[in-house]
């Protein structure tokens, strides 16, 4: 007959004391995972290339669960006491972790090597967890090594579950990355070492458990602490990152949008939009980048516009300068982009108020699954995307994206595709070029000079074989840069920027996010 009491003193029933073991087991499975998904989500925000990140943080981290599980043999004959240090290290260093990185990415320039030793760290811990966790089990009522796998196992993988959703969809948006990571700390503090010093407190010594009980407390001490101060390091940290002072920072579901502002001497302002620390435009310049990404492609028919990206809305100020365009229709992932574009004073200012326009539509969505589903055509397409440094924004410079443009384009119609920079990213520059050629376009691919990125580049194309003229409309508005003269001379590439020896980019092999990543790392 099974066991009606545990050993003598649990003073707990073997069922309850074994579903409080288990219970925790459940609870730090579950923090386990948060601390893992965080790791990966913000080298993704900080670096990108969501791909390198997850894997560098699981296979390192999986790697030393198997170290941290052999590490713990020697510690079953005392697992309590064990189990509770395990417990508290891994709360203190899994709680701070996030904001340990941020700091070693913002003022050190250490994150990757600091990845992998909080990532082995964490995972070492975590590892640690599962033969002690089977020891204090086995202790509460032996049981076969078969049947005690399957009850543990059980309660880890439904807590890794628990964690990973929970960490998208609550933790990350109402707590964000340093906070949230802070929370589940303390979480994982409680119930890995209250729950067993409570439950075993009659196995252990009066010394030892009073000096385990102490160390919870300062964990939780410490973690509280951090908690309260992690607005301002972040701000700090934050601010460390950028030149200018920050006006503004959001982090939405999709990117992390920063504005700075700076006043020079002169006296004229210098407003910048950075989105997951990438720089998307400086108010002195922009305008070099916009009329030479727009106004080439509406030197053809112009009715219907389509922008794809663009959510600042000053491509699509351009676009609306000709009186011909019918309709104009912008479609961004982002709605916070859309509602800053048109509501945060500077940035209206600049794209002098666009989005009133009523001849402007726009559509909050994935611009490849609207594609996909689109059936109108467009004269004209503009596609001004974020650069490609991650599998998510390089399919997006994809075979099969340009393939989508190609079916949404009208007869005799125009694409324009902002490339990124000749100069520093070459190799990732003519993959763009060579994966629309792919697609079945002619392309001219042409680069102008704007200060605040540099040399940068752009591709017009048709579909079909004959390359497009590299021209301005007779209807061209007043430009404050661009002229007939500076696009014959924008299709002229030094001997050193022709880098034709590139791969196309495809869903199936990204080949952009390694030029991306090769070369942009290196500048």
């Amino acid at each position: 007959m099974e066991a009606t009491t545990g050993p003598p003193s649990l003073r707990l029933p073997a069922r309850a004391a074994r579903a409080l073991v288990l219970a925790a087991v459940f609870t730090c499975a579950a923090c386990g995972l948060v601390y893992e998904l965080a790791l990966v989500a913000l080298g993704s925000y900080l670096v990108g290339n969501s791909v390198t990140q997850a894997s560098i943080v699981l296979s390192v981290m999986v790697f030393a669960m198997g170290v941290g599980s052999l590490a713990a043999k020697p510690l079953q004959g005392r697992p309590i006491a064990a189990f509770a240090i395990v417990e508290a290290a891994l709360a203190l260093l899994g709680g701070l972790s996030v904001l340990a990185l941020y700091a070693a990415f913002a003022w050190l320039n250490l994150y990757v090597p600091a990845l992998i030793v909080v990532a082995f760290l964490v995972g070492a811990l975590i590892g640690a967890e599962i033969p002690l966790l089977m020891t204090l089990l086995q202790r509460i009522r032996r049981q076969d090594a078969g049947s005690a796998v399957a009850d543990l196992f059980a309660a880890d993988y439904v807590g890794a579950l628990i964690g990973g959703l929970a960490f998208p969809f609550f933790l990350l948006p109402v707590f964000g990355h340093i906070k949230g990571a802070l929370l589940v700390g303390v979480v994982n503090a409680v119930a890995g070492i209250a729950v067993v010093l409570w439950l075993f407190r009659r196995q252990i010594g009066r010394a030892a458990r009073i000096a385990l009980w102490t160390g919870m407390g300062a964990v939780l001490l410490v973690l509280s602490g951090t908690y309260l101060l992690a607005d301002g390091f972040e701000v700090s940290a934050r601010q460390a990152l950028y030149r200018d002072p920050i006006a503004l920072s959001k982090r939405t579901p999709y990117q992390e949008i920063i504005i700075t502002r700076r006043v020079a001497l002169s006296g004229q302002p210098d407003l910048r939009l950075f989105l997951n620390g990438d720089l998307q435009f400086s108010s002195v310049d922009e305008y070099r980048y916009h009329e030479t990404l727009v106004h080439p492609a509406l030197s053809g028919a112009r009715g219907k516009v389509l922008i794809l990206g663009g959510g600042d809305g000053l491509a699509l100020r351009e676009v609306l300068r000709y009186k011909d365009v019918r309709s104009a229709t912008l479609v961004e992932l982002d709605p916070e982009m859309i509602r800053l574009a048109r509501t945060y004073k500077e940035i209206a200012a600049l794209n002098q108020r666009a989005f009133d326009d009523p001849r402007v539509r726009t559509i909050t969505t994935d611009a490849f699954s609207w594609l996909r589903g689109q059936t109108g055509s467009f004269d004209s397409i503009i596609v001004d995307m974020p650069d490609p440094d991650d599998v998510a924004t390089a399919k997006l410079y994809s075979v099969e994206f340009y393939g989508l443009v190609k079916r949404a384009l009208a007869p005799g119609g125009r694409m324009v595709v902002q490339s990124g920079s000749p100069y520093f990213a070459p190799k990732s520059f003519w993959c763009i070029e060579k994966t629309i050629r792919e697609a079945g376009f002619a392309t001219s691919p042409y680069h102008v000079d704007v200060p605040s990125f540099g040399d940068w580049g752009y591709v017009l194309a048709v579909p079909g074989t004959t390359r497009p003229e590299l021209k301005l409309a007779p209807e061209t508005p007043d430009l404050r840069f661009l002229d007939s003269d500076v696009l014959r001379a924008a299709t002229v590439f030094g001997k050193d920027l022709r880098h034709r020896d590139v791969d196309v980019n495809t869903l199936v092999h990204p080949r952009l996010v390694q030029y991306e990543g090769g070369e942009w790392h290196n500048t």
